[in-house]
């Protein structure tokens, strides 16, 4: 325990409206993961861990608040598992992140994925060490209760868990500190919440394979998951910060990105945190439901989705139980968590205080759903912008605007109400399509800019076609009919198109995909599926009038721009010489994710004063800043255009310090480092190609905007199919240089 009087901040009042329980087999697990760790090596001689450190951890009591209702021999195998991971950290810690070692501790990495193979006949290296005995032999206690799909995504996880530590292991090295958004992704790997999502399947119910990695689900996963890594933090500063000079943490990251005192970082910590557990709340009430009509679950399905669920609220309020108990963090004086209404019932409920409960379940919540659209704001505000690329254009790019016009009305995107020649110029997709591909040839740049339009357009389509409706079910029909514009194979039946936004989707993908592979195919319609599926979370939004939780409005951001489509077909050209798995590693995803942060950032900033004054949008993120922190719009513009130029530089900083790295890590050939260095210029280009569009565009600027103020809400809009789209929809069995579609 800490002296209070020498802690760095006072803790903050948690929000946690669940009860915490604890199991009855609690000694049980204690004394069976006692006996366990001794026998696989942990304790005395191992160097990290006596006796007494793992009875002062208790993860016994960790596991049994957290799995309250699981029988005696799963607990005890479950708290296993958790000290085993718990010895892996102050091991790494031990071994190579005091001592620097990035070799060594890339060597101890690389072989724990051995010790998980999916099947348990498979020869295993003999352990060297008690991190390797402890994970096989949790591997062969486990799996054999649990499916293929469930094995695969556990193992997935654990090796982010691992993998990333190398992540840690380089800040360390370089003395560098995360921008908030690299932090929260990267933390959920490292942190292990995923991982501990998973033991919650084997403790309650293996969750559908249909489902398990869909939106509502996922989100489920992540809000737990940055819920119980926030709250750590701030558990946990004292100790990481000051003791062991870690730069993970979330209070670390904040102060330092804002600025502000040790005690504000944490309390903006904890505003997050109250946020994540809202968003939770409200996925699992709004859309989790929606899984079993839609993917046709059984109830046994359906039954096992609720328990998981309820297996992950259980895991919040036991694991901040524990936390509030564990010599392991600092926690005197914390003031207790908001409780239930219905008042305590069992350890680590705390006292029922409702004043704190109605003020936490009402200020931050509640402000989601205040914003009155159509507010005047006036221009939107341009910051000075960090570019640190130079800009090049095609020279084919007359050429491209003259042909994007014929285009546009064979498709009919000119004929159905929502745009017109003059909203098309105003677009000028043709000038951005020439920033961001600037070597392409005549053909490749009028397919990239079509498909500009094509995205610009349906982008648009969706809120005046179903948002004035508030038709949700609607824009699901036609989503999935987009879907089934995308043929993989060639005895698809196809789809007799009824609109421009058909139209233009199948045109584009039969030219686009004329010489792919099957499975290219299928890489790329997912990609555009993941993009019209998010315009219709926008529009559930929309029709609850509700400002995202600024995690959940970033990553899906990246949906609604098409970042998965730009970096699919960008791909497809650079040939087998780069391996995939290259582009699935943690340095890649990082650098693609940092540039569409920046260019999402960047449309909205531009894009202010049309979706908030002229539109009634609430997907905007100087608008999500205001409402998360109730600032006003200087304030928040000043903290986007800080987040878009930490996530630039964070593009520059993995470029360069991270590339080569990653180029030795797989011992990629001259040839695969030059399409790699290739693909980063690539990005390059596609950022300074988007801001140079936007500062040029009329589509922004406040004159153009009052010349067509009612145009926004066409003089008609595209009826629906005969029939309607739900008809219309049934019977469907189912649901290139191209650099981005959503920018608007």
């Amino acid at each position: 325990m800490t002296d209070p009087s020498s802690q760095p901040f006072h803790l903050p009042r948690f929000y946690m409206p669940y009860r915490a329980r604890l199991n009855p087999h609690l000694d049980e697990a204690r004394a069976h993961s006692t006996a366990w760790a001794r026998e696989m090596g942990m304790l005395e001689g191992s160097g990290v861990w006596e006796q007494s450190d793992l009875d002062a951890h208790d993860y016994g009591l960790l596991c049994a608040h957290t799995h309250p209702d699981c029988d005696g021999p799963a607990l005890s195998l479950i708290t296993d598992w958790y000290v085993w991971v718990f010895f892996f950290d102050d091991h790494f810690l031990d071994m190579y992140k005091r001592t620097n070692d990035r070799e060594a501790g890339k060597h101890h990495l690389e072989r724990l994925p051995l010790f998980m193979p999916m099947d348990l006949a498979t020869a295993v290296p003999e352990p060297e060490n008690p991190v390797e005995a402890g994970l096989i032999d949790l591997w062969r206690r486990t799996v054999p209760a649990m499916s293929l799909d469930w094995r695969r995504r556990f193992a997935e996880s654990t090796e982010h868990l691992l993998n990333e530590s190398m992540w840690e292991l380089s800040n360390i090295n370089e003395g560098r500190i995360a921008n908030p958004v690299e932090y929260i992704e990267m933390r959920r790997k490292v942190g292990g919440a995923p991982w501990s999502a998973g033991l919650v399947e084997y403790a309650t119910a293996e969750v559908p394979a249909a489902v398990a990695r869909s939106r509502p689900l996922r989100v489920l996963m992540e809000t737990f998951s940055d819920a119980v890594h926030l709250r750590n933090d701030l558990f946990s500063y004292e100790r990481e910060v000051r003791d062991e000079g870690e730069l993970s943490n979330g209070v670390l990251v904040l102060e330092t990105f804002f600025g502000c005192t040790t005690q504000e970082a944490a309390e903006a910590v904890n505003d997050v945190l109250t946020s994540r557990l809202h968003q939770f709340e409200h996925t699992a009430l709004t859309e989790v439901p929606g899984l079993a009509a839609e993917h046709g679950l059984t109830p046994d399905e359906v039954a096992a989705v609720a328990a998981y669920t309820q297996g992950l609220t259980d895991w919040q309020s036991g694991g901040h139980a524990w936390h509030m108990k564990s010599s392991r963090y600092m926690n005197k004086e914390a003031p207790p968590a908001t409780a239930p209404l219905f008042g305590p019932a069992g350890p680590g409920s705390g006292t029922t205080d409702v004043v704190g409960l109605l003020k936490d379940l009402g200020a931050q919540r509640l402000r989601a759903y205040t914003h009155v659209p159509y507010q005047k704001v006036g221009p939107s505000r341009i910051p000075d912008i960090y570019m640190p690329f130079a800009l090049r254009l095609n020279p084919e790019l007359d050429g491209a605007r003259a042909r994007l016009v014929p285009w546009a009305h064979r498709t009919g995107i000119l004929s159905e109400g929502v745009w017109d020649e003059d909203k098309l110029a105003s677009c000028d997709l043709a000038l951005c399509a020439a920033g961001i591909a600037p070597d392409s040839d005549a053909e490749a740049l009028d397919l990239n800019a079509q498909w500009l339009a094509w995205g610009t357009y349906g982008d648009d389509y969706y809120p005046l076609v179903f948002g004035h409706r508030r038709d949700l079910a609607a824009a699901k029909a036609c989503t999935a009919r987009l879907s089934a514009c995308m043929p993989v194979e060639s005895h698809e039946p196809p789809v007799v198109p009824v609109n421009a936004v058909e139209r233009g989707l199948i045109d584009l993908w039969r030219r686009t995909t004329a010489v792919m592979t099957p499975d290219q195919k299928r890489t790329v319609k997912a990609s555009v599926d993941v993009m019209t599926e998010s315009w219709v979370w926008e529009l559930a939004n929309q029709i609850q009038n509700r400002v995202p939780d600024p995690v959940d409005y970033l990553e899906m951001r990246r949906a609604t721009f098409g970042s998965d489509l730009t970096m699919n077909l960008c791909r497809m050209g650079h040939g087998p010489a780069v391996p995939p798995q290259v582009y699935r590693s943690g340095p890649v995803r990082a650098l693609e994710n940092a540039a569409v942060d920046y260019a999402c950032l960047l449309n909205d900033v531009f894009s202010y004063q049309k979706e908030i004054e002229y539109e009634g949008e609430i997907h905007n993120a100087i608008l999500v800043v205001q409402n998360f922190f109730g600032i006003d719009y200087p304030r928040a513009l000043a903290i986007v255009n800080d987040l878009m130029t930490q996530r630039m530089r964070q593009f520059e900083h993995i470029a360069a310090h991270e590339f080569p790295v990653l180029y030795d890590d797989f011992r990629l050939s001259r040839e695969a480092r030059a399409v790699m260095e290739g693909y980063v210029q690539d990005l390059r280009n596609w950022t300074s190609g988007i801001l140079n569009w936007h500062a040029e565009v009329d589509r922004y600027r406040a004159g153009y905007l009052a010349g067509r103020a009612h145009g926004f809400v066409p003089d008609r809009t595209p009826a629906p199919p005969p029939g309607g789209f739900r008809n219309f929809a049934s019977g469907m069995g189912g649901s290139g240089n191209f650099a981005g579609t959503r920018v608007v």
